[in-house]
C-alpha cells in the first residue's frame, strides 16, 4: 500500500560513512573535523561532546526544538558560531530562551544560540544601551547584515543558564527560511558519539472504533514486551479486533550520557507492510505545541509517561508524517493472525524493533469474567466519541439511553468482572442520562462543539468561543460552576487546546475591587495560576490555553522586596510575589533610570550600568509591581 506523503522532506539524519567511533566520556580526545557537514560544532568543536536533550524530545507543552549540550556545569564556555553568516537577532528574555543569538547564513538557514550568559562586547554594549532607551531588561532587536557580520569559529557568546534552564548548557537550534526548526543532527556532528539504540519500555493498544477489542475489552490496554539483543518482544498472540492504533514508550541515549532522550523516528509494518512513519525532523515553529496530539496527552499527565502514537490523531496537522488511508489505524479481523512490527530509529540511525502477533477475535457478545457486584450501579467515562457505561448488574439486560424525547435500547457488548459494557458512539446525538432497571445515571454533556470552526457556547454562567483552530477533534462540551466555591469547570486539564479559548464567567460573589482581582486556573493539585481577565460590570473575560477548573481570586498585597547588597558599583535586591506574580519593576538612582537583570530562578534584581565609571550614589527607590497593579517601594540611599 502506498504512503500518502504528509512529509516532503523525510531526509536521511546521517549518510552513509559519516559513523562515528565511540569514546567514554572520560577521554574527551580530540577527533577530526566532519568534512559533511556545513556547521561547525558549537561548543569545543573537535572534542566529543554530549548532549542533555534531542531534537523533538517530548516536553509537557511542545516538542523539543534543537539540540541540549553540556558544558561541563559550568557557566561561561566560549560558543562558536557554527558557520559564516551575521548575528540577525539578539534577544534578552527573563524566562524562554533567555539571552539568545540568531546567526543568519548564505542559503536562508539560521542558527540559533540559547540560555547564553555573555555576548560578545561590542553587541554588549549594543543590547545595554537598548535596554536603557526603552528603560526594560526584556528586549529584542532585529539586526542588518553589515552590524554583526561572523565567520564559521568566531566566539560569538559564552555558554549560561539564563530563561527557562533547569542547569548550565547550550541550546542550539537550526531553522530554515520558513521557521521550521530542524534537527541540528541531520548535518553530522562528529563531537556526538551514539551507537546506542533505542530502549522501548512499553506499548499501549487504543480501540479506534466502537467494534474495536483488546483482549475482549474496548479498553486502551498497555504491555511490557522482553528485550532479546535490539528487539523487544511479547511470548504470547494478543487478541484483538476492529480498527486500532499502536502507541509506545521509548527512549534514546548517547554515548556517555545518562540522560534519557527522545526517539527520533518510528516506522510500522502490518504483515511486512509499512502504514505509517514518522520523523522529528523538521517541526514548524508554530506547530510545536502540537506535541499533545502527537503524543497520549492523558498517560504524559497522569503517569508521567510519554507514550508516542504511531497513527496521527484527528487534528494533528504536522508535516513529519508518512501514512497510508487510516493514517496509520490497522484494522484487525475475525480469525487472522497479524505480525506487528515497529522500528525505532534515533538520529545516528541506531534501530530498535518491537514485534508481537495479533489474532482476530468475535466481536459479538460475551463473558469474559463473571461479574463481582456488591452493589448495583451504573458508570461510564468517554474514550474519543465513544461513551462506555459500565453496569455493575448481574443480569443480561438492554440499557435504556435517553437523547431529548427519545430513548434508545443498548445491547451489552461484553460483561467483566466490573459488570456488563455498553458502548455508544456520540457522534449520533448527545446523551442525557441512561437506566437500568431502578438505576439511572445523568451525563454532564452541554454540547458537541466541531473542530475547525468557530463556535460560541453560552449559558447562564459562563460564555465560551472557540476559534478555528482550538480545537484539535470534536468536543463534548462539559461545564459547570460550583457556587459554594465559585469555581468554574470546562471539561478538565487533560483536555488539550491548539489555540486559546475566549472565556467570559459570570462570578456569584463579586470582589470589592475588581481592578485587584483576576481569573486564576487552578490546574494539577493546589497551584493557581495567574490568567488576567478583562471586567466589563459583572462579568469578567479571558483566554484559556488549557481548560479544566477556573476561579476569580483577588490579590491585595504587594510585593515583597529586601536588599541583598549595596556599594558604589553594585546593588541588588530579592523580590517575590504572593499570588499573582510580578509584573514589572523600576530603580532609579537620583532620578536617573538604573537597569536592573532579572533572575528568576533565585528571585533576584541585579544592577548594571550604562558607564561603569561612574559610581552608583545617592537616593535610590525601587518599585515592584504585580500583575494586578500592587506596589511595593523600597528607599534607601548609596
Amino acid at each position: 500500500m502506498k504512503l500518502s506523503r504528509v512529509l516532503p522532506f523525510l531526509i536521511s539524519c546521517i549518510s552513509a560513512g559519516t559513523a562515528v567511533t565511540a569514546q567514554t566520556a572520560q577521554q574527551t580526545p580530540p577527533i577530526a573535523p566532519f568534512a559533511a557537514s556545513p556547521f561547525q560544532f558549537p561548543i569545543k568543536p573537535g572534542t566529543q561532546n554530549f548532549l542533555s536533550g534531542s531534537m523533538g524530545e517530548i516536553r509537557p507543552n511542545h516538542f523539543h526544538g534543537g539540540i541540549d549540550i553540556k558544558t561541563d556545569m559550568k557557566i561561561g564556555l566560549p560558543v562558536y558560531a557554527a558557520a559564516d553568516g551575521y548575528i540577525s537577532r539578539a534577544r534578552i528574555s527573563s524566562y524562554g530562551y533567555g539571552w539568545q543569538l540568531f546567526i543568519t547564513h548564505p542559503g536562508g538557514l539560521v542558527t540559533t544560540y540559547a540560555h547564553l550568559s555573555q555576548f560578545p562586547p561590542a553587541l554588549a554594549q549594543h543590547m545595554l544601551q537598548l535596554q536603557y532607551q526603552r528603560k526594560a531588561f526584556d528586549v529584542e532587536v532585529d539586526l542588518t547584515e553589515s552590524q554583526f557580520p561572523v565567520k564559521k569559529g568566531d566566539i560569538i557568546a559564552y555558554s549560561g543558564n539564563t530563561g527557562g534552564s533547569g542547569g548550565p548548557h547550550l541550546h542550539f537550534e537550526v531553522r530554515d527560511a520558513q521557521n521550521q526548526l530542524l534537527n541540528p543532527l541531520r548535518y553530522g556532528f562528529a563531537e556526538i558519539v551514539d551507537n546506542v539504540a533505542p530502549t522501548i519500555y512499553n506499548f499501549a493498544l487504543v480501540p479506534q472504533s466502537i467494534d474495536a477489542r483488546v483482549q475482549g475489552e474496548f479498553q486502551r490496554k498497555e504491555f511490557t514486551p522482553a528485550k532479546q539483543g535490539n528487539t523487544y518482544l511479547l511470548t504470547d498472540t494478543l487478541s484483538a479486533a476492529g480498527l486500532l492504533g499502536l502507541e509506545i514508550q521509548a527512549i534514546d541515549q548517547y554515548n556517555g550520557a545518562a540522560n534519557r532522550n527522545g526517539v527520533q523516528a518510528m516506522e510500522l509494518r502490518l504483515n511486512g507492510e509499512t502504514i505509517y512513519r514518522h520523523n522529528i525532523d523538521g517541526v514548524p515553529f508554530e506547530k510545536q505545541r502540537q506535541v499533545s496530539n502527537h503524543i497520549n496527552f492523558t498517560a504524559l499527565k497522569l503517569n508521567n509517561r510519554a507514550y508516542q502514537r504511531l497513527y496521527v490523531a484527528d487534528g494533528n496537522t504536522l508535516p513529519i508524517y508518512e501514512v497510508d488511508a487510516n493514517r496509520g489505524r490497522f484494522r484487525i479481523e475475525e480469525g487472522k493472525v497479524y505480525e506487528v512490527v515497529a522500528e525505532l530509529q534515533d538520529s545516528y540511525k541506531n534501530a530498535t524493533q518491537l514485534r508481537f502477533f495479533l489474532k482476530g477475535q468475535s466481536t459479538a457478545y460475551q463473558v469474559l469474567e463473571a461479574p463481582k457486584v456488591t452493589t448495583p450501579k451504573l458508570s461510564y467515562e468517554v474514550m474519543e466519541s465513544i461513551l462506555k457505561i459500565t453496569a455493575a448488574d448481574t443480569a443480561k439486560r438492554d440499557l435504556d439511553l435517553y437523547i431529548g424525547n427519545f430513548r434508545y435500547g443498548v445491547v451489552p457488548s461484553y460483561t467483566t468482572s466490573a459488570g456488563s459494557v455498553y458502548l455508544y458512539n456520540m457522534i449520533g446525538g448527545l446523551p442525557d442520562s441512561a437506566a437500568l432497571g431502578a438505576k439511572s445515571i445523568q451525563f454532564p454533556f452541554d454540547h458537541l462543539i466541531p473542530p475547525g470552526t468557530e463556535f460560541l457556547y453560552t449559558n447562564r454562567f459562563l460564555d465560551i468561543t472557540f476559534s478555528q483552530n482550538s480545537l484539535y477533534d470534536t468536543l463534548y462540551l462539559q461545564t459547570d460552576h460550583n457556587e459554594a466555591l465559585d469555581v468554574f469547570s470546562i471539561n478538565n486539564p487533560l483536555t488539550t487546546l491548539f489555540q486559546p479559548a475566549k472565556v467570559t464567567i459570570r462570578p456569584a460573589k463579586l470582589p470589592e475591587d475588581r481592578s485587584k482581582a483576576a481569573v486564576y486556573g487552578l490546574g494539577w493539585g493546589k497551584s493557581a495560576g495567574f490568567l488576567g481577565g478583562t471586567w466589563n460590570g459583572d462579568a469578567i473575560t479571558f483566554y484559556a490555553r488549557d481548560l479544566g477548573k477556573f476561579k476569580v481570586i483577588s490579590d491585595t498585597v504587594a510585593p515583597t522586596v529586601k536588599l541583598v547588597k549595596k556599594n558604589s558599583a553594585e546593588i541588588s535586591f530579592r523580590i517575590s510575589d504572593n499570588l499573582s506574580g510580578i509584573a514589572s519593576w523600576s530603580c532609579e538612582v537620583n532620578g536617573q533610570w538604573l537597569l536592573l537583570k532579572w533572575e528568576h530562578k533565585n528571585a533576584t534584581l541585579t544592577s548594571e550600568r550604562l558607564d561603569k565609571t561612574v559610581p552608583l550614589a545617592g537616593d535610590v527607590v525601587l518599585r515592584v509591581k504585580d500583575s494586578v497593579g500592587n506596589e511595593a517601594v523600597y528607599r534607601t540611599k548609596i
